[in-house]
């Protein structure tokens, strides 16, 4: 039988190479977030760089869409701007995403929900919003496409238990568009889903077709 040889002192890392590796990774991570992350999501560029790259616009639709998703569901027709983040939430908010970005957020180990599939049909009037959710786990994956009989405008999106206020974890948007399909991947566990608004001027029925491992999907 082959033992393997185990490595001598001098071949392991020294803790001071082991140091400089551990920040060159954390300030990697923080330069990607603050560069890349923060304006595609949430429309958020403290350093410039995302309006150069375009980024900042993509995240700015996606606050738009998710203020309006809001103002859906609390019973309002009118659509809400988005507004800029004050200087102390914009602080509390790098801070909260750098350490879910670095260490990841925990998720308790459950069982895997059981595979199902839906096909659910809704009637947009003009200018109405409406949404469908599936209520999933942490990694549980679903596959979906959905058509439009017009054009709306749409937002893949997500939301944990007791989310904090304007709080949305976007995967997919778009303006104008008649139907999408492809894979959801749940990032945590909770809702998630597509909103929906009718930009034009007459009624449109939107039919989305919708099979994985979620556990309930709810409607208006």
């Amino acid at each position: 039988m082959y033992n393997t040889d185990l490595p001598n002192r001098a071949e392991l890392p020294t803790s001071r190479q082991l140091l400089r590796s551990t920040a060159i990774a954390v300030v990697t991570a923080a330069g990607i977030l603050v560069t890349m992350v923060l304006p595609s999501e949430y429309g958020i560029d403290p350093t410039g760089a995302g309006t150069v790259l375009g980024l900042t616009e993509m995240g700015e639709i996606k606050a738009q869409l998710a203020a309006e998703a809001e103002a859906d569901r609390q019973g309002s027709e009118t659509v809400v701007p988005a507004t800029p983040v004050d200087p102390e939430r914009r602080s509390s908010l790098l801070g909260t995403m750098l350490a879910q970005f670095l260490i990841g957020s925990a998720s308790a180990q459950t069982a895997p929900a059981a595979t199902r599939s839906d096909e659910t049909a809704v009637v947009l009037r003009p200018s109405q919003g409406l949404e469908v959710k599936l209520r999933m786990r942490k990694d549980a994956r679903a596959t979906y496409s959905w058509t439009s009989t017009g054009p709306v405008n749409f937002d893949l999106h997500g939301e944990p238990p007791n989310p904090p206020r304007n709080f949305s974890h976007s995967y997919k948007n778009g303006r104008g568009a008649s139907g999408d399909q492809g894979d959801v991947v749940a990032a945590f566990d909770g809702t998630h889903g597509w909103f929906w608004r009718n930009r034009s001027g007459q009624d449109v029925t939107v039919t989305l077709r919708t099979s994985g491992a979620y556990e309930a999907i709810t409607r208006p």
